[in-house]
Formats: C-alpha cells, structure tokens, sequence
C-alpha cells in the first residue's frame, strides 16, 4: 500500500509542474522547503523515497516524476511527464498549431543530424517551408526564442538542440517516431541527441558526448575518458551516469 501524500508531497509536485524541468540540486532545496513548511519529516538522502510516493498516486492519472540528465554536464534533472500523452501535441495548449510544426520540422533536423544540432541559419530556412502557412523569419525568430525560454530548446554559440526538458517529456515519442534514428547511450540506456560515435571502437555504439567522458586512452581495446583511471572511479562514474548500477556489466572487459 502507497505511502499518504502529505501536504508537503501535493507542495512539491505543485512546483515541479509549474516549473516545468527542475534542476537536482533545487529539487533537493525545495523538498527540504517544502517539508518543513508543511511541518513533516525530512531527512536530506530521502529526495528519492519522497519522490517514490508522489510516483505512486500520479500512477493511474498516468503522470510521473521522471529524472533525467543534462547532455551539457551530466547534471540531475526532474521532469513532470504525461505518459499517455507521447506526441508533441502535449505543447498544443500553450503553442499555435503554426508554431507546433515548426518545432517538430526543428526536432527533425536536431534528430537527424549527426551530432544533435541545428544551425540557426537551417532552422529559419524552415520558416517558409512549413505546410500549415508560411512563417516570417523574423516572427520564427521569436518563436524560436519561446523554445528556448520554455526550455524545449537549448541554444549554444547559433546552434541549437534538445532541452534536457524536452529528451525527458518525450523521449519514448522520439524512440518510436524516430526508430531508424533515435540513439541510445551504450551506458546509461536513455535517449541520446548530442552523442559521440565510435567512442568505443570494439562496441561500435554510441555515448553521451559529455565534456568530462572525451576518451583519452585505450584500455583492452576500450576508449576511457580522462577521469577513468580505475575501477573505482569507472565504477563511480557509471553509476553517476545512470544513477545505478545496471551500467557494471560495462566493467567486463
């Protein structure tokens, strides 16, 4: 039988939806912010626990708190999902139908590009070429801003991809709207966009291109990053990954 919601649960979530993605370290704030103003247990290393709770009584509204992992540095991130809804028609309410099939021709390019990014130049050229009625650049420039603020994209240096908001909302749409396509990390399993192929040569798969995991050196025919260095550190890094321990069998080389 599920744990009681409490007030500070019913808080907690009321936040996380209307944030829209919140970050590990502010989700851990607000759990603490919002059991003592509820006045209920808290204890700092029961974020996931709680989280299990308020999991277990959005189940038959089909909704969840999901974490992901930014693709910039591996960071946590907490995620609101509905998952009935697995098309990009969940943005429908607060987006144009115009406005909708640009981001899905913006997803296209992110997806089917070989390393995850859309040029600004690409994706404006979009603008006229879209079916529901052509769009001004300079209207598509806004657009393209709104993505950005929502956080259903990010931007870096003109370039842009998928916000880790967005991998997370809807990543078993893109899996199965983009199969021939859609990337899998080799580690942690989930959705990969920004990735590195060939990162592993006797693999031959993919892995989130994350700064901190660029291989440096060959070990049994193996590309380890600069911080792998031991079994431990190898050990820790996958688990921080993926946050698990599924990811050891990576160990048996």
């Amino acid at each position: 039988m599920a744990a009681p919601m409490t007030d500070a649960h019913r808080r907690f979530l009321q936040i996380l939806m209307s944030n829209g993605i919140t970050e590990g370290s502010e989700a851990r704030k607000l759990h603490q912010h919002c059991c003592e103003i509820d006045k209920v247990y808290y204890a700092h290393d029961k974020l996931d626990d709680f989280i299990s709770t308020i999991n277990s009584h959005l189940q038959p509204l089909f909704m969840q708190i999901r974490k992901g992992f930014s693709e910039d540095d591996g960071r946590a991130h907490y995620v609101v999902v509905n998952l009935v809804e697995t098309e990009v028609t969940r943005m429908a309410s607060d987006y144009t139908e115009l406005e909708l099939e640009l981001f899905r021709r913006i997803m296209d390019l992110i997806i089917l590009s070989e390393n995850g990014f859309a040029s600004s130049t690409d994706i404006l050229n979009l603008a006229d070429q879209l079916k529901t009625k052509k769009m001004k650049k300079k209207e598509a420039e806004q657009v393209l801003k709104v993505f950005v603020e929502d956080k259903w994209l990010s931007e870096k240096n003109g370039e842009y991809t998928l916000h880790t908001r967005c991998i997370v909302d809807m990543e078993q749409y893109i899996l199965s709207h983009y199969q021939d396509v859609a990337r899998k990390c080799y580690i942690c399993h989930s959705l990969a966009i920004q990735v590195s192929v060939g990162w592993a040569p006797r693999l031959s798969t993919e892995l989130h291109s994350w700064p901190w995991m660029m291989p440096v050196k060959l070990v049994s025919g193996i590309c380890l990053p600069p911080l792998w260095q031991n079994s431990q550190t190898i050990l820790y890094m996958l688990m921080y990954c993926c946050n698990s321990a599924q990811c050891t069998h990576f160990l048996k080389f």
